[in-house]
């Protein structure tokens, strides 16, 4: 049997031992301990500013919570499943401390707003080390997207070739994505910053508390208006999670064309020997571990989401027991979108090179241009449908015949429609099909180059 619990003089029996350790949170929320101890100072503070305890108490008690916080530092505070959780860890060891003042510090305060209030802290915390990550990463993608507007690469629908593009151009789509995460991330962090601390346990307090004061000194924007959707809201972590989840398929995309660009079929990029792996049977092979490992993870984020949303769904108000699950999903997305960052960020500046001869090549060897000969064509008053038909035809004999389009003929071309004239094939050239799509947003050069000169200017104001 374990020993009696902080709650327990209701119960005239202690918990079973199995029971204990399932009801108990220590393993996972100690990673809320600074947080909860930033919140139990704010908390301390308000009763002394409000006369429910004495200035001499409140101090008392805000410099042991801080020895608590140098102990845990230090690696000389490490509570076990008999604490049951972090709050009531951190409430003994204080009472330890300061002896009987200690116990006034859950004066005005449930664990319901109190655990509420800590992983707000922590996850307001966390957002911004990630936008920080976003941001390195989007660096990274600039600089490798400087050095190649005018590398061509081939684009693709149903991973079937296009057109030619850009690999700037390419390599800026992944710029934008994460800005928009970043820009994700920071509205999430509206509804992060809200104060559910002096919501009590659902309904409130008799004690004449200050939440604004609170708020404040936490650098909350606001606090909670109703005390029951404070201590039960949890949109704010599904929110997150929906916004980790966007970062992680964005992540997984890159990492899918990495995995492809890597592979002999492909053969545009080489993975350097320190992103890679290699293989315990096969000494020739080269994996690219790191971009496999990000698209596995991804689906551990989904799955954390998943089970918020299931779980939120059919919880009456206030707080339930079940909302203690929010946590290791939480926390477990937060390290993985925080490590992926991290090792594609690694990858991109560091583990891989373009082979921009075989890219060349590339966008050499096939009829992506062909959208091209139709638009010579459209530019030359035939309507574009006919003109359509008429290309498609031409590819379909050029195939048959083993030719690419850059292999016909002058007179092959007139053949086809007395409109096309020996700029045929500068306008067909991959430069030149790349060069001419100048539309805002597109791939050509200019455009390309203005985008860049806009992203770098973006990235530079934050």
């Amino acid at each position: 049997m374990t020993k009696q619990q902080t709650w327990s003089q209701r119960f005239e029996a202690v918990l079973h031992p199995a029971i204990a350790r399932f009801n108990a949170s220590i393993n996972f929320d100690i990673e809320l301990i600074e947080y909860d101890l930033t919140g139990s100072q704010a908390h301390a503070k308000m009763l002394a500013h409000t006369g429910i305890i004495s200035q001499e108490e409140g101090n008392l008690l805000v410099a042991g919570l801080e020895q608590i916080r140098q102990e845990y530092q230090q690696g000389n505070f490490n509570p076990g499943v008999e604490a049951e959780d972090v709050h009531f860890a951190v409430e003994r060891r204080l009472i330890e401390i300061v002896g009987d003042v200690g116990k006034k510090l859950h004066t005005a305060r449930s664990r319901n707003d109190q655990v509420g209030t800590d992983t707000r802290l922590y996850l307001r915390d966390q957002i911004k080390q990630i936008r920080s990550q976003l941001r390195e990463f989007q660096r990274v993608l600039l600089d490798i997207a400087e050095k190649h507007v005018e590398t061509l690469i081939p684009g693709y629908t149903h991973l079937q070739r296009a057109q030619p593009l850009s690999l700037a151009h390419h390599l800026l789509a992944y710029f934008q994505m994460a800005q928009r995460d970043w820009e994700r991330l920071e509205d999430v962090e509206h509804r992060v910053n809200i104060s559910p601390l002096g919501c009590g346990a659902l309904a409130g307090t008799t004690f004449p508390i200050d939440r604004h004061y609170t708020a404040e000194l936490l650098h909350f924007d606001r606090v909670y208006a109703n005390s029951l959707d404070g201590v039960s809201d949890r949109d704010f972590v599904i929110e997150f999670l929906c916004a980790a989840s966007l970062i992680m398929v964005h992540l997984s995309r890159l990492s899918e064309e990495v995995i492809l660009w890597s592979s002999e079929e492909f053969g545009f990029i080489t993975l350097k020997d320190s992103c890679a792996t290699g293989s315990s049977i096969m000494p020739q092979k080269k994996n690219p571990d790191v971009p496999e490992l990000v698209r596995g993870k991804t689906g551990r984020v989904f799955g954390h989401l998943q089970a918020m949303l299931v779980m939120m769904k059919g919880l009456p108000l206030a707080y339930n027991k079940d909302l203690q699950e929010d946590k290791e999903g939480l926390f477990d997305s937060v390290r993985t979108v925080k490590a992926c960052l991290e090792a594609m960020t690694i990858l991109l500046q560091e583990g891989l090179e373009f082979r921009t001869q075989r890219l060349s090549e590339a966008v050499s060897e096939d009829f992506s241009n062909a959208t091209d000969v139709a638009d010579y064509l459209a530019a030359r008053g035939v309507p574009f449908r006919e003109a359509y038909n008429l290309v498609g035809k031409v590819v379909k004999t050029s195939i048959a015949a083993g030719k690419l389009l850059k292999d016909l003929s002058l007179e092959e071309w007139k053949q086809l429609h007395p409109a096309f004239t020996a700029d045929i094939y500068e306008a067909i050239s991959p430069q030149q099909v790349v060069a001419a799509r100048n539309s805002y947003g597109g791939t050509g050069f200019t455009q390309v180059s203005k985008a860049l000169l806009a992203a770098r200017a973006q990235i530079a104001d934050c």
